[in-house]
């Protein structure tokens, strides 16, 4: 039943356009022309080695975070989620089955987004070990935080939450714009969030060929247990 639910979640964030557009297009975009065109100083090196680990943090949240809070809201506005409550499917075999859709799209980002970057000129170092966890802790910590959002807000309020903050944290979160062009006082903050902590630890281990980030992982294994946590207790299922 899990795999069966799990499929179906997959096909229809596949086949809607707006997530296709959060998913794919956007981070796509994003990586080409920062990579090709000389807007943003990343700093010595070449722009893609900076740029890709950033944009691969950006897929991780717009699919676990952005895209997921948007389809869960609207689930549970139209009914959906307390039908399937109702089903032989456990509430928690659909939450699984939904994480499973989540990493299966991320899979399919990250290996779109890996072959451009190297068709690009990436030259990615580091430990594949530390790139694994990162996205483990990644998606856990932007999953909490769209099913917050989903569970508690109504479908349009998520709808136009889910979007702002996806904004917000692209501007600030040091994917396209290094957090060392920000004033210190607001680096402080800045570092603090998932998305920096993702996108920096990502740079530190595939760009300059770091050992285990544990400041970062530290920030969002914080951010994924209160993330889920919060979640877990407020989340409403009408």
């Amino acid at each position: 039943m899990i795999a069966a639910q799990a499929a179906l979640e997959t096909k229809m964030l596949l086949r809607n356009g707006e997530q296709l557009l959060l998913t794919v297009v956007i981070p796509t975009l994003l990586l080409v022309l920062f990579s090709s065109v000389d807007i943003v100083d990343t700093g010595t090196g070449r722009a893609v080695d900076f740029l890709t680990p950033g944009v691969l943090a950006l897929a991780v949240m717009s699919t676990a975070c952005t895209g997921q809070a948007i389809a869960t809201g609207f689930e549970r506005r139209y009914g959906v989620l307390k039908r399937l409550a109702a089903s032989p499917l456990p509430r928690w075999g659909l939450m699984t089955a939904k994480t499973v859709s989540v990493l299966v799209t991320e899979v399919l980002q990250l290996v779109l987004l890996t072959v451009i970057a190297f068709a690009l000129g990436w030259s990615p170092h580091g430990n594949p070990f530390a790139v694994l966890l990162l996205m483990v802790l990644g998606t856990a910590a932007f999953s909490g935080l769209g099913l917050l959002m989903a569970g508690t807000l109504k479908a349009e309020a998520t709808l136009a939450a889910a979007n702002l903050v996806f904004l917000l944290l692209l501007v600030g979160g040091g994917v396209v714009v290094p957090l060392d062009k920000f004033p210190p006082a607001a680096q402080d903050v800045l570092g603090l969030l998932p998305i920096s902590a993702l996108s920096g630890g990502l740079r530190d281990v595939l760009q300059h060929g770091a050992g285990m980030p544990w400041g970062n992982l530290a920030v969002l294994a914080v951010w994924a247990v209160a993330g889920l946590a919060a979640a877990g207790k407020f989340f409403r299922w009408e």
